[in-house]
């Protein structure tokens, strides 16, 4: 396990914790498997651009990051470049939202933690990375995860090494800095019939708390004497999260309000329509996308498509190129479905993997840089979204809801119409075949290149 990278390294980090300089921790990892937070955002501000994009907020003072617990996490002020929240006027056009969420992530050595970060910035994008707690524990430590139903230290997904325990603790205070928002993918990744599948709302309870506290608690458990505390507060910034697997999600959602969540994202198969709420909690499922040279849709997710392109993370290279052009269609078919249609938000979830070549992160980086610098989009986390939806009238957002797929708008009659009859949410969809979310790939191919 690594401790202090040195004295000289210890000097200058004593010098500039006396001016009251944050350093950011080295944070990131894989997820090789598929796939919650807490309190309203509150300090969710950073000014806005006239162009709706969002701007960098000026770092707090001096001296006013305050550290919480072991002095893992820490109270450090307003969270950076967060999009100006304001009702939408009369006769105006929603934004047409997109969020790239992550599952698992860390940074090993394909080091797409820190590449994503950078094709934000160059975008002026922000994400949802959901974490998976144990991936901030190191492995001689895994007795400290005892998950539901199973053997104390028992996973199934790897813990990471210590030097990617590092790197991804470092990763997650950068990411969080540039406006990025920190979920939960929980911890041990358990899918199929002794799985998440099977829990109860307490179980979920006791999974969500381990992850918090493990993230409070890095510190102590790694060792680690050269990152500083992460600039936040998991309580506070935890409000949402997605499930293994996408499993389990009734009783999760029977859990969020005990939880203090705002969100979900473990629904599959959800049509591209603006959502609603289940047990005051907005239901963000992934979504079914048209699948170029298919008449079934997929769901909005690398490992989804991969499945249906042959089920393999080692396929012919000669397949690579079009299997690459087929998923950057289809996440364009959905943007540009949404986008020319209902303006409903997009979903998109990924893994940090390098399957068949590392096609599906070259789909995906290019669908960001298409989408994101076109007009009237916005590149936004979860969080972001839930605190723009919130903002509305009640009776807009009803109006949006009653929008169909894809359905051309006439926005300046959508403002004379009055508001539908609010109607219960439909429990949430289960994921239809062949576009289901289906078992995780072994973690042995997390690092394929």
């Amino acid at each position: 396990m690594r401790s202090a990278r040195g004295a000289a390294l210890l000097v200058v980090v004593a010098v500039l914790a006396a001016v009251g300089i944050v350093f950011l921790a080295r944070l990131g990892g894989n997820d090789t498997n598929n796939d919650t937070s807490k309190a309203p955002a509150s300090d969710t501000g950073g000014a806005g651009g006239e162009d709706g994009k969002s701007v960098q907020a000026a770092p707090p003072p001096a001296g006013a990051v305050t550290l919480l617990g072991d002095g893992s996490t820490s109270v450090s002020g307003v969270q950076p470049k967060q999009m100006p929240i304001e009702k939408l006027k009369p006769g105006e056009t929603p934004p047409q939202f997109v969020v790239f969420s992550w599952d698992g992530v860390g940074e090993d050595n394909q080091k797409l933690f820190s590449h994503f970060r950078q094709v934000a910035k160059d975008v002026d994008a922000t994400m949802t990375m959901f974490l998976s707690g144990i991936y901030v524990v190191p492995p001689e430590k895994r007795a400290l995860y005892h998950a539901p139903h199973h053997g104390i230290g028992e996973s199934d997904i790897g813990f990471l090494d210590d030097d990617e325990v590092h790197d991804t603790i470092e990763q997650l205070g950068l990411a969080w800095q540039e406006g990025h928002e920190i979920g939960t993918h929980f911890n041990g990744h358990f899918c199929g019939p002794t799985g998440v599948g099977t829990w109860t709302p307490a179980d979920w309870v006791n999974e969500t708390e381990q992850a918090v506290k493990f993230v409070q608690t890095w510190k102590t458990n790694t060792g680690f004497s050269d990152l500083p505390a992460l600039p936040f507060d998991y309580q506070k910034e935890l409000i949402g999260g997605r499930a293994p697997c996408l499993e389990g999600q009734k009783a999760l959602l029977d859990a969020a309000p005990q939880l203090g969540f705002r969100y979900d994202s473990s629904g599959g198969g959800g049509r591209q329509v603006w959502p609603k709420q289940v047990n005051g909690v907005w239901d963000l499922p992934l979504q079914s996308l048209p699948f170029p040279g298919h008449a079934f849709q997929v769901l909005s997710m690398d490992y989804n498509i991969m499945v249906n392109q042959g089920n393999t993370v080692k396929g012919d290279p000669a397949n690579y190129p079009a299997w690459e052009k087929q998923a950057y269609e289809t996440f364009m078919n959905g943007f540009d479905r949404a986008y020319n249609g209902n303006r409903a938000p997009l979903i998109i979830g990924n893994h940090f993997e390098s399957w068949n070549g590392g096609i599906y992160m070259k789909a995906v980086e290019k669908t960001m840089r298409t989408v994101c610098v076109q007009d009237g989009v916005r590149c936004v986390s979860f969080r972001q979204l839930v605190d723009w939806i919130d903002a509305q009238d009640p009776d807009v957002v009803a109006k949006l809801q009653g929008l169909g797929v894809g359905e051309k708008t006439d926005w300046a009659s959508f403002w004379k119409a009055p508001a539908p009859v609010p109607v219960p949410a439909p429990a949430p969809a289960a994921p239809a075949a062949p576009a289901a979310y289906l078992p995780d790939v072994p973690p042995a191919v997390k690092s394929t290149t």
